[in-house]
């Protein structure tokens, strides 16, 4: 195929490479002869360092060196890493306490990197870190979910990160006050540890002035910054790389301690230096996701309309403020609170705490699947509670369309949705008829059954703003540098599929080039579902200038005026003029001419607008009561991302979400002691999702274009998981309900299951 049909579904050009073995992730490009590094970590929660001895280490076989915060100190780099801040109720800002590279005379968590040794190889490293004498005091440890217990930093007496609100506190509760009806839930939402394919990894090199470092991330430039502030080098000696990168999740979308080590190690000794995180290192040190317990209120009138929606949340950040951690559960969470419905009053309360366990970060959706499902949570027991069928509850209280563009209780502006017609197309698909013979089926077979409905909406994050270099090879193909960055999810094939669609150019003649920060001076990076949207935004500008810029120069070589030259997506034509050359053509004149100012074309572009994907995701299990097993029979999507380049990309990234979403509300869920210690630091321990655990997932599209950008997208990469929580708890809920079960929380393991039904037949006795 020479050239894609737009919104055609066409295979991933990368999949054969990654299949094959032919993929270039980290490991796979650390030179050869590359020093190795071990992180010498804490094996308790929290403690003073009473004893780092590392002499006997240093002197070990194959060791070059050995770094602790004291050598950083006195190498010039600055110790504390940066994090973002949100502003207390109060008008201060959240605790802002040290978060040394290395544990700085107190670990506060287990896994906590204390020392880095650099050694000929891997297992030298390890044996070399056998020898160290560390020796401590134990602290208290505090990993309540609650304001309180033994400080962990001085700046948060009562291990009080954040004291945030938003919202009219006072409307709200007069909403309440007035209400014919009010409904209460305290939902749990459990931590997961992200498990991307390949660990992260980095390796640096040092050539006497300038750095490079190559890690495994989601964008090359906030860590670029990072390494200029904290080791204080110039902005042209450092280079930042990401390779093939094997799953994000958000999780690689910020800094971590040991890349900017090994950076320093590799300038120390003037050799490369590479570190890879094994599996058990992963999960004790890689940033968490969810964490939090939310108390959620919600004030009906007579007519079943929501008058009031009232919050108050508690966010575990772990030891530490990780980069956006403060930001997640706040602002983030807050930006779809009010989902798809006409919610009249609002307020949001979130205390963020400190506890002495692994950070916790972005994790797919950032704040928003935590939002949506808490609020389908909700609306699905509203329903209940009022003796209303939980899809009419929904109906009536729809953001209508006569009402868009329109204006949120939090501060967004929806542009556009028919969140009516979505439903309805939900509810065909996934036989919303027939279920209820489906479950007397069920019952006749012993078996329990039931169908949980989520609507769900979410915003694209991150910058709003995308830069694009093109040029034109003497080879006759074209090289496109985008500011996003693929973690698989295909950006190679939709960049060069959207290119090749607004300008003819092969597609098979298009190279994409990403993470980069030499050859791509400023990007956003990927996460929050904005890659395409605003990539694509920045690569109609440029073809635009190509275009404009093409057509001044043929206007000679076609012996017609500028302004009678048109282009059609393929050719440049004129009339009285037999030339129709296409981009590539005219490139390859314009080189023969001496213009090389038309041979690269860079541009950044902004969206005047977030857009906002939204959809309707239906799940049907079935439980055996017996044993507690959870069977998902049946999963349903319907959803409205606006337009699409290529719908079988978004099918993909709406199946992995669901799969994740399916995984923690089964088996996924981070499990410490009361000393701080991890018991879920394995695959032994940590259940993921397989493939039996999944049925196929119904997929379908009902398209409603943004106003927001001038492709009417909307982005998918994380509403897979923003819908599929809630409406998997939502089932189990409909599944249990008959047995005197109000309350399920995930994850629904067989002995969960088990243990609530064995409670809901004592409390009916």
């Amino acid at each position: 195929m020479d050239k894609f049909g737009k919104s055609q579904p066409v295979k991933r050009v990368e999949d054969m490479r990654f299949l094959t073995g032919a993929g270039r992730y980290v490991e796979d490009i650390t030179p050869k002869g590359a020093l190795r590094s071990y992180v010498f970590r804490s094996p308790v929660a929290h403690a003073e360092i009473t004893e780092l001895d590392v002499s006997a280490a240093r002197t070990a076989p194959g060791v070059h060196v050995v770094l602790t915060a004291e050598d950083l100190v006195a190498g010039g780099v600055t110790l504390g890493m940066k994090a973002t801040l949100v502003k207390n109720r109060d008008g201060t800002m959240g605790a802002a306490p040290e978060r040394p590279l290395l544990a700085n005379g107190r670990v506060r968590f287990v896994g906590e990197a204390i020392a880095v040794v650099v050694a000929e190889t891997l297992q030298q490293a390890r044996d070399a870190a056998e020898l160290i004498g560390f020796d401590y005091s134990d602290l208290p440890v505090h990993v309540d979910l609650a304001v309180g217990g033994t400080a962990i930093h001085a700046e948060a007496p009562d291990n009080l990160a954040y004291d945030w609100g938003m919202g009219d506190e006072t409307a709200t509760a007069a909403a309440f006050d007035a209400a014919a009806h009010t409904v209460a839930l305290t939902v749990s939402d459990n931590r997961i540890i992200v498990n991307s394919m390949e660990p992260r990894g980095c390796y640096a090199e040092w050539d006497g002035t300038r750095l490079h470092l190559a890690f495994g991330g989601q964008g090359v430039w906030g860590l670029k910054q990072n390494l200029i502030d904290l080791l204080g080098l110039e902005a042209e000696n450092v280079r930042v790389t990401n390779p093939d990168v094997g799953g994000g999740f958000g999780m690689k979308g910020m800094p971590y301690p040991e890349y900017f080590v090994v950076a320093h190690a590799a300038r120390v000794l003037g050799r490369t230096v590479g570190w890879m995180s094994d599996r058990s290192e992963a999960m004790l040190s890689d940033n968490a996701g969810r964490d939090l317990v939310s108390l959620g209120e919600l004030a009906f009138d007579e007519n079943h309309r929501i008058t009031g929606y009232r919050v108050n949340t508690v966010s575990n950040l772990g030891a530490y403020n990780s980069n956006f951690a403060q930001l997640i559960q706040s602002q983030l969470f807050s930006r779809v609170l009010t989902g798809v419905y006409d919610i009249q009053s609002i307020w949001l309360h979130v205390e963020g705490v400190y506890t002495n366990t692994t950070q916790v970060d972005a994790y797919r959706g950032a704040g928003r699947p935590e939002a949506i499902y808490l609020l389908e949570r909700m609306m699905d027991r509203a329903a209940r509670d009022l003796g209303v069928d939980p899809w009419e509850l929904r109906r009536i209280n729809f953001i209508r369309p006569d009402q868009f563009p329109y204006d949120t209780k939090v501060g967004e502006t929806y542009d556009v949705g028919e969140f009516q017609r979505v439903l309805d197309r939900a509810a065909q698909n996934a036989d919303r008829a027939g279920f209820a013979a489906r479950r007397a089926a069920s019952e006749k077979a012993g078996k329990l059954r039931g169908q949980g409905l989520c609507y769900y909406i979410e915003s694209i994050l991150g910058s709003p703003s995308e830069d694009v270099h093109v040029t034109f090879e003497e080879d006759g193909s074209a090289v496109i540098y985008v500011g996003t960055q693929s973690n698989g999810q295909g950006h190679e094939t939709v960049f060069a599929q959207f290119l090749s669609d607004q300008t003819g150019i092969p597609a098979d003649s298009i190279r994409v080039v990403q993470g980069d920060s030499d050859l791509i001076p400023n990007g956003g990076g990927t996460g929050g579902s904005r890659s395409v949207t605003v990539q694509t935004n920045a690569t109609l500008v440029v073809v635009a200038d190509i275009i404009t810029k093409m057509t001044a120069f043929l206007a000679d070589e076609m012996g017609v005026p500028a302004s009678e030259i048109g282009f059609d997506d393929d050719r440049f034509r004129a009339e009285g003029s037999n030339l129709t050359p296409t981009i590539l053509d005219v490139a390859a004149m314009a080189r023969e001419a001496g213009r090389d100012d038309l041979l690269s074309h860079k541009a950044t572009a902004q969206l005047p607008a977030r857009s906002f994907p939204n959809g309707a995701h239906i799940a049907e299990v079935e439980v055996d009561p017996e044993t507690g097993q959870v069977v998902v029979d049946r999963y349903t999507v319907v959803d409205d991302f606006g337009n699409l380049i290529n719908p079988m990309l978004a099918e993909g990234q709406v199946h992995g979400g669901v799969v994740q979403g399916i995984g923690q509300a089964l088996s996924e869920q981070v499990v410490y002691d009361e000393a701080g210690q991890l018991l879920s630091a394995s695959f032994m321990d940590y259940a993921m999702p397989r493939a039996k655990d999944v049925p196929m997932i119904g997929f379908a599209t009902e398209v409603v274009p943004s106003t927001a950008n001038a492709l009417g997208m909307k982005g998918c990469g994380e509403a897979g998981t923003v819908g599929s929580m809630a409406a998997m708890a939502n089932a189990m809920q409909d599944a249990l309900w008959d047995r005197d079960i109000r309350q399920v929380d995930m994850p629904f393991t067989p002995q969960r299951v088990w243990d609530m039904l064995q409670n809901g037949r004592i409390a009916a006795e």
